[in-house]
């Protein structure tokens, strides 16, 4: 995440909380804070503002005892999110967009070596990912987390990866919501090809202690 919160705030037309993180981020990893955009307090009756805030990225389902007491979930699989237990319920009242300015995905060589590939928006602009939240925990063990939802790859990124988050434009973001009542499901299919461009990066991005913006920088 490159683009600065007030920039988001705008984007959305959302009230930013005081706690974001801040600064250049070129290496966000699961169980890190990442900024999120949800509906207010008054989502129930349509009239919340929206919220720019921040959630842990690594939803917890509510039965776990502990944050790490089974899988990391990181993604939800829009194929079956609905029916699955952890996610069934956030789903359908606890959904949340998820800015980025891009993300990494690997292929494999010959010998089995990650290559790290960077995807943006072929427009430059902000990546707004679909996903969902859910608070776990009561008092100071409290956390809210989220997860990514994601969908078969389309034609143009198949070649890197099977799966593709699903990525949603302006239009999308107040169904999603939930402003516009129902009928988010159909928002879940991969985005057109040519929304997306990528490249090549160096693999110092595989290991999570690395930072700056030479790991996005294009390598041949």
């Amino acid at each position: 995440m490159t683009h600065p919160n007030d920039a988001l705030a705008r984007l959305f037309d959302a009230q930013p909380v005081n706690d974001l993180p801040q600064g250049d981020r070129y290496n966000i990893c699961p169980t890190q804070s990442v900024a999120v955009v949800v509906q207010g307090a008054q989502a129930a009756q349509g009239a919340g503002p929206r919220v720019l805030t921040h959630k842990r990225w690594g939803f917890v389902p509510h039965w776990y005892k502990q944050p790490n007491d089974g899988p990391l979930l990181i993604n939800a699989r829009s194929e079956t999110i609905a029916q699955k237990p952890a996610f069934a319920q956030a789903c359908r009242t606890s959904r949340c967009l998820i800015p980025a300015s891009g993300f990494y995905e690997w292929t494999k060589d010959a010998s089995g070596h990650r290559l790290p590939w960077y995807i943006t928006r072929r427009d430059g602009g902000v990546m707004v990912f679909a996903g969902v939240w859910q608070d776990w925990g009561a008092g100071d063990a409290r956390i809210s987390t989220c997860a990514i939802v994601t969908t078969q790859a389309n034609c143009a990124t198949q070649q890197i990866h099977h799966r593709l988050p699903v990525i949603l434009g302006p239009d999308d973001w107040a169904l999603w919501l939930g402003e516009q009542g129902k009928g988010a499901a159909r928002l879940m299919q991969p985005c057109a090809p040519d929304v997306l461009q990528f490249h090549r990066v160096d693999a110092a991005v595989n290991s999570n202690k690395a930072t700056g913006a030479q790991l996005i920088e294009k390598i041949v």
